[in-house]
């Protein structure tokens, strides 16, 4: 790992990592946050929302709810004024990962670039742009309050793996270790695609449904139709996975139910709930979209998969019909 700079601690001087969060909302947040607390870690916010970038900068960046925080991440809207990071975490909804890694990616020429993101492809893009990157699923919630203030609905693990040969598992480590002592747990392992599609089953399976009844995640669960409608959805997401080789970490059943519980997730709106209540894009094509995508690929049949994100697009199309 390369020093990026040093900071002094009671005279001692400390080799500073440095770390930029590409995309500082709910998530991006989270992280950027946290990670601004450690002494040996120098953090950077870029995000497009200007009055989020002055808030943080003025009065720091606020979570609130599953934990207390005030971080001071260094926030800017120009991706110019990004120095040289020895990471990126980007956060961005997948639909902008693109234009997102393209401003940016001058900051990585000689550092890792980490997807935290929701979704299939994400690695693919940022492989286009810069040289090593991070494959990575996280668990972790909120949504964006106002201007440098993240409501922290659920906490939840990271996992973080090498997207190819590229990139050495001790510098996946090294992300993976300042993460878990921000407060945000993070593993480092060899491969990150059965946890990663363990998240895309799971989300693919529960927040559409959410987004197209208005339920958050745990009401969605609570009834015997919409669940057994969510089963269907994950068995043919399992199925894909499983013809590409691909093993689970987990059965997203499991953490469909455990996410239901009250002391988890139970009155969380699910992210595609808030972006179809913002008349927003959703990340529908990437979710249920991938898993029909790579279902055609490989033959698996993907029924329900196709009919959610046909509904959801539908709802989209809605929005501009007079």
């Amino acid at each position: 790992m390369r020093e990026t700079g040093t900071t002094y601690r009671q005279g001692s001087v400390t080799p500073v990592v440095r770390i930029c969060v590409v995309g500082c909302g709910a998530v991006g947040s989270l992280f950027a946050a946290n990670l601004s607390l450690l002494e040996d870690v120098e953090v950077w916010a870029f995000d497009l929302n200007e009055l989020h970038v002055a808030a943080m900068n003025r009065d720091g960046l606020r979570l609130s709810g599953a934990g207390e925080v005030v971080g001071r991440p260094r926030a800017t809207s120009d991706p110019a004024k990004l120095p040289p990071c020895d990471f990126g975490l980007v956060a961005t909804k997948a639909m902008h990962t693109e234009p997102a890694i393209e401003a940016t990616a001058h900051a990585f020429v000689d550092g890792y670039v980490a997807t935290v993101q929701n979704g299939l492809g994400n690695e693919e893009t940022l492989a286009r742009h810069v040289e090593r990157v991070i494959r990575g699923t996280t668990f972790p919630a909120g949504k964006l309050l106002e201007p440098g203030h993240v409501q922290w609905d659920v906490q939840g693990d990271t996992t973080l793996g090498p997207y190819d040969e590229r990139v050495p598992l001790a510098e996946v480590e090294r992300l993976a270790d300042a993460c878990t002592r921000a407060g945000m747990p993070a593993e480092a392992v060899e491969d990150a695609r059965g946890p990663q599609w363990r998240k895309v089953i799971f989300n693919a399976s529960t927040n559409p449904i959410g987004a197209l009844t208005g339920l958050t995640h745990g009401r969605v669960c609570e009834r015997p139709d919409l669940r057994t409608l969510v089963t269907g959805l994950v068995d043919e997401g399992k199925a894909v996975a499983a013809a590409q080789g691909i093993e689970l970490d987990a059965d997203p059943e499991e953490l469909i139910d455990h996410a239901a519980k009250p002391e988890v997730a139970y009155d969380h709106k699910a992210s595609m709930l808030q972006d179809i209540e913002a008349r927003r894009t959703t990340e529908v094509d990437y979710l249920n979209g991938g898993i029909v995508h790579f279902g055609g690929e490989h033959g698996v049949p993907t029924p329900l998969n196709a009919a959610i994100r046909a509904l959801v697009k539908g709802v989209e199309a809605s929005w501009t019909q007079s």
